[in-house]
């Protein structure tokens, strides 16, 4: 099969579309015709060696994908022919991939493959974000930063669909318009965004930030935050990784909050089901509809990585398998 490889650590123009030997899937594995595949930040770190899973070289990057179920263990409740999403970690730029059942997820009909490859990474880890650990109320107005990429309209989304009102910060005018598609009610610029946050709720400041970029914004989301606001610390595609003093979250009594969703459902294997039954019906009635950014085909699968490595992606970005 044709499959998308890392072999050396030199970042995504190294990738390379190469045949591979297809899974045969081990005992109690699923395995799934990989239609669209979709592009997450760890695989620009993966290109490097940077990331906290290490696989041996050469491997195949990709975390999640759409298609069809080629195949399915008894008691799965899955079925040859049948759509899915599904979040293998590794493996998924390839024709056909090996998942664990626990990780595969019916698609409703309305939603498309394209759709269905946005969906695992960002809005699980969205979800986790704002629901369990962000404690996210009706009402409450959350400030989303890198809004106009496939995390950040995740974000943007969901917030939505629980009652929130949604002040999103992209980094040009250009990226306002994803921003704005995912139904943020107010687009705000990176660049000195604080005073305009301050300005668009009177003063008050925002209830939750949800934080994928960190660097140089990471204490202005500190200051942006009302009394008893929460910092969700999602990620660093700023490339640094901030600190702070701790005596800032004294003065509001702010918190600042890790979300590692992964490291969360690895511990507890029936999470992400349990999310994924709660995310369906708002899938159903389009309150969730991931915005889609560029599609490649898998054999440009290093150019689909470099996008998100220098910051151009606005909504998500695919690679198109079949």
């Amino acid at each position: 099969m044709r499959a998308a490889q890392i072999a050396t650590l030199d970042g995504p123009s190294a990738i390379s579309v190469v045949d591979v030997p297809a899974p045969a899937g081990a005992d109690g594995e699923v395995l799934v015709d990989v239609h669209v595949a979709g592009v997450t930040f760890p695989e620009v770190l993966l290109s490097r060696g940077q990331y906290q899973l290490k696989p041996e070289l050469p491997f195949v990057p990709g975390s999640e994908v759409a298609g069809t179920v080629r195949s399915a263990p008894e008691g799965s409740g899955l079925r040859p022919g049948q759509r899915v999403a599904a979040f293998p970690g590794v493996g998924g730029f390839a024709e056909v991939v090996a998942v664990d059942p626990g990780v595969v997820f019916p698609l409703p009909d309305a939603v498309s493959f394209e759709q269905g490859a946005a969906l695992p990474m960002n809005y699980l880890t969205m979800h986790f974000a704002l629901a369990r650990r962000g404690r996210l109320q009706a009402g409450e107005t959350v400030l989303v930063h890198g809004a106009a990429g496939g995390l950040g309209t995740a974000g943007t989304q969901l917030a939505k669909a629980y009652g929130a009102r949604v002040l999103a910060v992209v980094s040009d005018e250009a990226k306002g318009a994803a921003a704005r598609a995912a139904g943020a009610d107010e687009v705000v610029l990176a660049d000195g965004f604080l005073p305009r946050v301050k300005e668009l709720t009177g003063g008050r400041g925002v209830d939750v930030v949800a934080d994928p970029v960190g660097g140089d914004r990471f204490t202005d989301s500190l200051r942006s935050l009302a009394r008893e606001g929460r910092l969700l610390v999602l990620g660093f595609t700023g490339g640094e990784i901030p600190t702070v003093r701790v005596n800032r979250l004294l003065l509001n009594n702010v918190s600042v909050v890790g979300v590692g969703w992964g490291a969360f459902w690895t511990g507890e294997p029936g999470y992400v089901q349990e999310q994924w039954r709660e995310l369906a019906p708002l899938l159903e009635r389009g309150a969730l509809d991931p915005v889609l950014g560029s599609v490649h085909d898998l054999a440009d699968a290093a150019a689909a990585v470099t996008e998100l490595d220098e910051r151009r992606a606005t909504g998500k970005v695919l690679l198109r398998v079949r």
